[in-house]
C-alpha cells in the first residue's frame, strides 16, 4: 500500500483500522468538544511508529494498549505516535487518543472541508478530507472500518450520524445519543448532523427511510421526496440490493452549496428542496451513492469517476423512468456541452485540482453509455450488478471494473475504456451494436 498522490499528507498505509469507538462530549452553544478515540487496528508492516490525521484538536493523552509510556508528538495535521515496543506485522493493537479543542472545518484545495456550523447545529461534510476535523483517523478512502459514536450535547437539539440508532438517553438536561455502523465505511463517509430538527419516516419499500427536517419547512421537503421510492425500486432493479441497513436524509435550516452523500445517508441546504422539484436529479444521484463510492469505495481518488460518473448516469437512468428524456438524450445533450468545453482532463487521472469538475461526472456518464452502446442493455446491467455485488463494501479500480466489463460480456473493450477515459479528446458517442 501507498501514500495516495491525491492527498499525499493523508493516511498511513502501513496499518489497517478495524474500529473506531468515538466519545464525543459536544456543547453547542459554546463549540467545545472533549472527546476520546479508541482505535482498533491491525499492522500491515512492522511498526516503531505510525501517524494519525488530526486537524485543529489538542491531543493531551495517548495510549496504545493501555501502555502509559507511550510517546506522540502532534504538528498541526498529524500525530504520530511512538509505541513502548515495536509492532509487528499483522499485529493487532489498540490506539486510545483523548483530545479537545473548538473543531471547525479546514481548509483544503477543495474548500473548507470537516466539522461545520450551522446558524444553530452542525453538519459534518468530510469529503475528501474532512474527517480529521473532529477525530483522530486513518484517512483514506480504502482504509474502511466499524464505527460506534457515543454523542453527549445539550438536550433539544435532535442527533443524526452514521449508523444505527442503538440508544438516546437523557439526563439533567443532556442527552447522549449512540449509533452503531458494523457496515465498513471510509472515515470521509462518517457524519454528524445536529439541529433542532423533526423526523418522519419516508416510504422506501422494504428498506426503512427517514428524513430530518426543520419543521417549517415540512411541505415542501415531503414534496420533492415523494420520487424516492420510485428511484430506489430502479436502481435496485439496475444496480442491485440495496446495500444498507437503511436511508436517512437531512435537509438543513441553512442553504448550502451543494448536497453531500454520507454513509447511509445524505444532506440537502434548505435551497436544494423548495418544492418545486428543482434538485430531483441531485435527490437520485445522492441515493445512488449508497452502491456507488459508500458500498463500492474507491481505494484512491483517482479513480473517483467510479463514484460519480455512476452516480451521474444514475441520475439520467431515472430522468427516463420518470418521464423526463432518455438517458440517450441525456446523454446527446451532455455530449455537445462537454464538446465546447476544454478538452484537457483524462477522467482516469483527472489529477487533485480537478477531481470534482462537472466535466468528470459527465464523462464519467458518457463511459457508462458508451459501454451500454456497445454491450447491450441486458449485458450492461449485469455489468453494474455484478459490480455492486463482487465490491459490495470494499474497494474497487477502473482496472477491475473494465476487466469485469469484458469478462460479462465476452468483448475487448479496453480501446473504448482508453478513449473514454485515458485520453482528453472528447470521443464521439458509439452506434448501438447490441439490441436488449
Amino acid at each position: 500500500m501507498t501514500i495516495d498522490p491525491y492527498a499525499p499528507q493523508s493516511g498511513d498505509p502501513r496499518f489497517h483500522v478495524l474500529e473506531y469507538r468515538l466519545i464525543l462530549r459536544y456543547r453547542v452553544l459554546t463549540n467545545r468538544l472533549d472527546a476520546e478515540a479508541v482505535i482498533l487496528a491491525v499492522a500491515t508492516q512492522a511498526l516503531t511508529e505510525f501517524r494519525l490525521d488530526l486537524v485543529g484538536l489538542k491531543a493531551d493523552r495517548v495510549r496504545v494498549d493501555g501502555e502509559k509510556r507511550t510517546s506522540f508528538r502532534q504538528s498541526n495535521r498529524r500525530l504520530t505516535v511512538t509505541p513502548t515496543a515495536p509492532i509487528a506485522a499483522d499485529q493487532e493493537f489498540r490506539v486510545s487518543v483523548r483530545y479537545s479543542g473548538s473543531p471547525g472545518p479546514r481548509t483544503s484545495r477543495w474548500g473548507q472541508v470537516g466539522w461545520e456550523h450551522l446558524e444553530d447545529g452542525i453538519l459534518v461534510a468530510s469529503q475528501p478530507v474532512g474527517a480529521p476535523t473532529w477525530f483522530p483517523c486513518n484517512d483514506r478512502p480504502a482504509d474502511k472500518a466499524r464505527y460506534r459514536i457515543e454523542l453527549t450535547l445539550e438536550e433539544g437539539y435532535t442527533v443524526a450520524a452514521t449508523g444505527e440508532l442503538a440508544s438516546h438517553v437523557t439526563s439533567s438536561g443532556r442527552a447522549t445519543w449512540t449509533f452503531v455502523d458494523d457496515i465498513p465505511t471510509a472515515s470521509y463517509l462518517v457524519a454528524v448532523h445536529i439541529g433542532r430538527y423533526r423526523s418522519e419516516g419516508l416510504p422506501l419499500g422494504s428498506m426503512p427511510g427517514t428524513v430530518f427536517y426543520p419543521a417549517e419547512l415540512r411541505s415542501r421537503i415531503l414534496t420533492d421526496l415523494t420520487g424516492l421510492a420510485g428511484m430506489m425500486t430502479l436502481f435496485e432493479r439496475c444496480f442491485g440490493p440495496y446495500p444498507m441497513a437503511g436511508y436517512t436524509l437531512v435537509v438543513t435550516p441553512d442553504d448550502l452549496e451543494i448536497p453531500l452523500e454520507s454513509q447511509g445517508m445524505a444532506v440537502f441546504g434548505a435551497n436544494h428542496l423548495d418544492g418545486l422539484g428543482s434538485s430531483e436529479r441531485l435527490v437520485a444521484h445522492e441515493l445512488a451513492h449508497q452502491w456507488f463510492g459508500n458500498s463500492v469505495g474507491i481505494g484512491t481518488w483517482q479513480d473517483i469517476w467510479l463514484n460519480e460518473g455512476f452516480c451521474c448516469y444514475a441520475e439520467w437512468l431515472w430522468s427516463e423512468e420518470s418521464g423526463g428524456l432518455s438517458a440517450h438524450q441525456q446523454a446527446k445533450h451532455h455530449h455537445a456541452l462537454l464538446a465546447d468545453l476544454p478538452q484537457d482532463l483524462v477522467t482516469s487521472d483527472p489529477g487533485a485540482h480537478d477531481m470534482f469538475d462537472d466535466r468528470l461526472y459527465k464523462r464519467g456518464a458518457l463511459t457508462l453509455h458508451a459501454l451500454r452502446r456497445v454491450v447491450g442493455d441486458e449485458v450492461f446491467f449485469d455489468i453494474l450488478r455484478g459490480w455492486c455485488e463482487r465490491k459490495r463494501h470494499a474497494t474497487g479500480t477502473t482496472a477491475e471494473f473494465v476487466a469485469l466489463a469484458e469478462t460479462l460480456s465476452g468483448v475487448d473493450l479496453g480501446t473504448l475504456f482508453s478513449e473514454w477515459l485515458d485520453r482528453p479528446k472528447l470521443p464521439k458517442i458509439p452506434h448501438r451494436t447490441r439490441q436488449g
